[in-house]
């Protein structure tokens, strides 16, 4: 798996003011609660948590948030399960992700070695998706595997 970083407030801030976002307790929030906890979580998780933080906050506001991060290249919109958009923070080394297929979790893992040499010259490319499904160690443990 690929290392985790924690990113400060501060970080957070610069990340805002870089990508000519203006900051909001609200922005700073989603972006904090997405790049600190590495769950690559869809926008209703991330107002399900919020909203303990920010009773007022609306829904609305959240997609709204996610889109104008995602917009300025500070989130990056991953399409890992069928309707259902999920969010990773952009600024990143390129990595690949790993669905659980019981648990639902998903992993940041490393790109296999050499899959730059998969892409057929001439081509040049601008971002890389790469997911893989099945189960995680602790589902496989259980007995979950599916």
């Amino acid at each position: 798996m690929t290392e985790t970083t924690t990113y400060t407030g501060n970080e957070l801030l610069q990340m805002l003011h870089k990508a000519g976002v203006r900051p909001s307790a609200q922005r700073l929030a989603v972006l904090d609660y997405i790049a600190n906890r590495k769950t690559h979580p869809a926008a209703d998780e991330v107002y399900v948590h919020l909203s303990h933080e920010f009773p007022s906050m609306s829904r609305t506001t959240v997609y709204n948030s996610l889109h104008a991060l995602a917009e300025a290249g500070v989130l990056r919109p991953l399409e890992i399960e069928s309707q259902s958009t999920r969010y990773d923070l952009a600024p990143q080394m390129p990595h690949s992700h790993f669905r659980c297929t019981a648990c639902g979790r998903i992993f940041d893992m490393a790109l296999p070695p050499g899959i730059e040499s998969a892409v057929t010259q001439g081509f040049r490319v601008a971002t890389t998706e790469l997911c893989f499904a099945g189960t995680c160690p602790e589902c496989t443990a259980r007995g979950n595997a599916n």
